[in-house]
């Protein structure tokens, strides 16, 4: 069945939401009316509670303020109008097609490993070469819904094997903030919350990479080997469905020659 997300139950005057998005993108009433070609006195009356703006308005000013499409419903619904992008849970007939594609992806990237993740990092699938990601983790860090960031940041979990674990937390971290910054989520800000709790906290301050390097890459002890990677993101580009919407796929490539060996090896390749 397909689910309508709407926040309902935390619904603020759309002024006040539009003129927090606008803030948060750091742009002025006069900047954001121009680049979704209103006047800026409308703008204005809109952001005060003076005008009421029409449902087409709502979502012009939403797509210049690169709003999740989640809370795009959610201004809808507090000027008035019903949301309109679906939330459709991924073991849906109707997703069978956003499926087949994430498989594709996952499989074509063997012998390395690739993950998808939701917006929280949750694991939503993964190839056959990450898991040695997981082996050793206790159970109860494995349990569904498997947090990929804990997972390895849980000191009972990947930390244990990751070589430089400082750097690497700090990037990691810092990421799960910008996305914070960039969407306001709570629960996003809980889970970044949680991973600063993490013995062995660096902080915010993000350490300056070696002179030699041009990511930060991530370097891990299995089995006995010394392994570097480095990763990509990707995701869906026009998605109209919030659970697409908000789907990445990160795909770990060997950032050495004994590491490609090690994978190929571990393939059988």
């Amino acid at each position: 069945m397909t689910t309508m997300t709407t926040g309902l139950s935390d619904v603020r005057p759309i002024g006040d939401q539009l003129r927090a998005w606008r803030q948060r993108r750091r742009l002025s009433q006069l900047e954001l009316a121009s680049e979704a070609d209103v006047s800026t006195r409308h703008l204005s009356f809109v952001e005060t509670g003076r005008s009421a703006p029409s449902r087409e308005m709502v979502l012009r000013l939403a797509e210049h303020l690169d709003v999740p499409l989640r809370d795009r419903n959610l201004l809808l619904v507090s000027a008035g109008y019903a949301p309109v992008f679906d939330e459709t849970p991924i073991e849906e007939p109707k997703m069978d097609t956003v499926r087949a594609a994430l498989r594709q992806v996952l499989e074509g990237h063997e012998p390395y490993p690739a993950v998808v993740v939701d917006r929280f990092w949750n694991l939503i699938d993964a190839n056959g070469a990450a898991a040695f990601f997981m082996e050793g983790a206790p159970p109860e860090l494995l349990e569904p819904p498997l947090n990929v960031l804990r997972l390895s940041m849980h000191p009972d979990g990947m930390a244990r094997n990751i070589l430089n674990l400082a750097e690497w937390r700090a990037h990691m971290i810092d990421r799960v903030r910008r996305h914070v910054a960039l969407t306001a989520d709570a629960a996003l800000a809980q889970l970044h919350k949680e991973l600063r709790s993490f013995p062995g906290d660096v902080g915010e301050a993000i350490a300056p990479p070696a002179s030699h390097e041009v990511f930060v890459p991530l370097r891990m002890r299995v089995d006995g080997r010394e392994l570097s990677f480095f990763s990509t993101i990707a995701t869906f580009g026009t998605p109209v469905d919030i659970t697409v919407a908000e789907l990445a796929i990160e795909s770990f490539y060997p950032a050495d020659a004994k590491t490609t060996e090690f994978l190929r090896e571990r393939a059988g390749w």
